[in-house]
């Protein structure tokens, strides 16, 4: 049995940016609201961040979910 599951990607605010065509300003805003999924320190005591690329691509699905509901 092979396992299809792919593995975890960090992606950074640049990636994010080109995946939802939001600002940076805008996404840090959306999460601060949990609107948005949280990012992750990269480095304890550093000030890097990413994003779970899973999650992101989970977020913009839900998003076409709910406008086709409405």
């Amino acid at each position: 049995m092979s396992n299809t599951t792919k593995p975890l990607k960090i992606i950074r605010i640049k990636q994010v940016k080109a995946l939802t065509g939001f600002s940076k300003s805008y996404i840090y805003e959306l999460a601060k609201k949990d609107l948005f999924p949280k990012s992750l320190k990269l480095v304890k005591g550093g000030t890097a961040v990413g994003w779970l690329e899973s999650d992101i691509f989970q977020w913009i699905s839900d998003c076409i979910a709910n406008q086709e509901e409405a």
